[in-house]
This record gives structure tokens, sequence and C-alpha cells, in this order.
């Protein structure tokens, strides 16, 4: 028996995907295509995508339409630095050194830096008063022109005495950790906290997530601590799941070359 007309329409669709004649990234033809090609109701033609979105072969996205899903190649970060050569941890110029090992493109968009009145969770993350003043510098990270990660850091309003430029919306060359480094503010360690949630709307545009909350985001939840183990800084790093892994180092491990090269990508 040959079953449903939604199962048909969706193996039909199956079998274009799979010979290449619907490519990842490519739309599929409209509902009321669907319903034309195959004379079939809407309700059919929205079981079939429902077949084919269960099986993670398509996504459809608000306002959009319904896409191939594409085969990103995760890319891996590491979340330790490295003591000997302060490579790693996943920030500023060290995010776009990592991608560019493993041959991707790293850039960002335009800095937004805010004087804030620190909500809950940020307040207790730097253990300063909730509604004191915060800098936060916020900015969207892509790699291969795809967006790939949001950042949001704070500071206590208190450090623009010592560290003035945490002000201005600019990147600094050396990174933010070398600039307070240079205003005597040396970065001694940081705690990372990990969680795995469904995207809000924000990041579900940004993204371009499904809706349905289907892909997860990770954030990283990071507090730095200053050579006298004040908390100087929170970074708030939103992920999309599907996208990325990443490496935490302990003990005497080998270089991240050898590390980066070593993955395959199995994700077990």
């Amino acid at each position: 028996m040959a079953g449903p007309l939604y199962r048909q329409i969706a193996d039909a669709l199956r079998r274009k995907i799979d010979s290449g004649q619907l490519a990842p990234g490519d739309q599929l033809p409209t509902e009321d295509e669907l319903m034309e090609t195959y004379q079939a109701s809407r309700n059919t033609v929205r079981g079939a995508i429902k077949q084919l979105t269960i099986r993670g072969v398509v996504n459809t996205l608000h306002g959009k339409g319904t896409f191939v899903t594409e085969r990103v190649d995760p890319l891996v970060t590491t979340l330790t630095t490295d003591p000997k050569t302060g490579r790693g941890g996943g920030e500023g110029t060290v995010y776009t050194a990592e991608a560019a090992a493993s041959g991707r493109n790293a850039t960002a968009r335009s800095l937004t830096v805010e004087i804030q009145k620190a909500p809950r969770r940020v307040a207790n993350a730097l253990h300063i008063p909730e509604g004191s003043d915060v800098i936060s510098r916020n900015q969207e990270r892509l790699v291969d022109d795809r967006p790939w990660s949001l950042q949001t850091s704070f500071y206590p309003r208190t450090l623009a005495s010592r560290a003035p430029q945490l002000q201005e919306p600019e990147d600094f060359q050396e990174g933010t950790v070398g600039y307070l480094r240079k205003c005597g503010i040396e970065q001694a360690g940081y705690r990372d906290t990990i969680g795995v949630r469904r995207p809000n709307r924000t990041e579900t545009a940004f993204f371009d997530l499904p809706d349905d909350g289907r892909i997860p985001v990770i954030e990283i939840f990071r507090i730095a601590f200053d050579q006298h183990e004040n908390r100087v800084r929170l970074t708030i790093t939103v992920y999309r799941a599907d996208r990325n892994r990443f490496i935490v180092n302990v003990g005497n491990v080998p270089a991240i070359e050898s590390l980066l090269s070593a993955e395959d990508g199995n994700g077990d």
C-alpha cells in the first residue's frame, strides 16, 4: 500500500532532498504550491511538512517559509585558558583565532555600550546591590557570515574610574582582558556556569531558529575575578546548540591545535 497521502508527499520531498534536487538551505515550495502539485488539502500538506520536521530534514522559520536543514560543521571553542600560552577562553581575539585555525572566518557586528541598572541576576553575580549602575557591552558574533553567538559583558560602573574606555563603543585591539591589565586590573581567573535552555524571541530571530524551540541554545555564564578576588566582569554568551562544541582542559593536556585536529564531530 502506498500509505496516507501526507506520507507520500513527505517521501517525495525527501527523495528530492536526498537526490540534491533540493539542496541544504533551499526553500521548499509554499503550502499553496504543494497543494496544487499533489492535489492535497492544506492539512495534508502540513502533515507532510510535520513529518519532515520531526525527522530534522526541514525547518520552518516564522514569516520566511520552510527550508532544507543545512549541514553545518560545529565550531569547537576552548573555554579554558592555556596557562603557558594564554590561548583559549573563547572570547575576543581568541574567538577569531580559534575560528581561523579551523578554516573559518569570525567577525562581529557593531558593539553596543550602555549604562544600565543591574537586574538581580547581574547584581548577584557581581556582588553589587541590585539597581547599581553597570556598563553593558553587547555584540553579535558571526562565523562565515552566519549568526553564531550573542555576547554581553557587564562591569561595575565603578571600574570606569580606572578603565574609562570600557564606556566607549570600541573594541580593544589587545582584547578587554588585555586592556584591563594595562589599567592595573589583572584577570586572575574566571568561573563558567553552562546551561541549555529554550531560546527567547530575540535569540530565535538572531539565530534563525524554528519557532517550536526544537533547537535549544547554550548559555555560558562567566564571572571573572581580579588579582584581589574581586568580581570585575560578568559575561553571558549564548550559542546556537547545533553549531557549537566546547573543550574544557584540565591538567597537563596536548596543545590546543592537537585537540582540535583530534575532534571527529561525532558528539559522543
